[in-house]
C-alpha cells in the first residue's frame, strides 16, 4: 500500500512539475539551461526515487504496519536502504535549484520558438523569450 501509494502520486506530482518547469524555463528567463545538468538531474532522481520507495514493496510484503513511530528490527534493512535513497533524492534536488538559477542568471539565448515544434500552435511560441509585459494589448486573432 504505501510503496504503490508513493509511487503513483509523488513520483507523478514531482516529475510532473520538473518537466514542467524544464519545458517552460527558457521561455520564462529567455535563457537555455544546461541541458547536460538536465539530464543529469533527471537520471539521478529516477534512480534514487526507485531507491527510496521500491525497497517499501519488500517491507509492505513483509507485514511492516503503516504509521507506527517505532518498528521492528526485521525491517530495519530495507527501512535503511530506502533512508539513504530519500537523502539521495533529496540532493539531487539540489543539482535541479542549480540547473534552474543557472538558467535565471544568463546563459544561452533562447529562441521565440524553443522547441522548435511545428505542432504547437500557441500564441506564446510566437512571442519573444522571455515575452514582454503587455504583449497584447487587443485580444490576437487564434489561427
Amino acid at each position: 500500500m504505501v510503496a504503490h501509494f508513493h509511487y503513483v502520486l509523488v513520483t507523478g506530482a514531482i516529475f510532473a512539475i520538473m518537466a514542467a518547469v524544464y519545458y517552460w524555463l527558457p521561455k520564462w528567463t529567455g535563457h537555455m539551461y544546461n541541458m547536460t545538468l538536465g539530464k543529469w538531474h533527471f537520471w539521478l532522481s529516477t534512480i534514487f526515487v526507485n531507491v527510496l520507495f521500491f525497497p517499501q514493496h519488500f517491507l509492505g510484503l513483509a507485514g511492516m504496519p503503516r504509521r507506527i513511530p517505532d518498528y521492528s528490527t526485521q525491517f530495519s534493512d530495507w527501512n535503511m536502504v530506502s533512508s539513504l535513497g530519500g537523502f539521495a533524492f533529496g540532493l539531487s534536488q539540489l543539482l535541479f535549484v542549480w540547473v534552474v538559477l543557472s538558467c535565471v542568471r544568463g546563459g544561452a539565448k533562447a529562441s521565440a520558438k524553443v522547441w522548435d515544434d511545428a505542432h504547437v500552435p500557441g500564441l506564446e511560441w510566437r512571442l519573444p523569450s522571455p515575452p514582454p509585459f503587455h504583449t497584447h494589448e487587443t485580444a490576437p486573432e487564434v489561427p
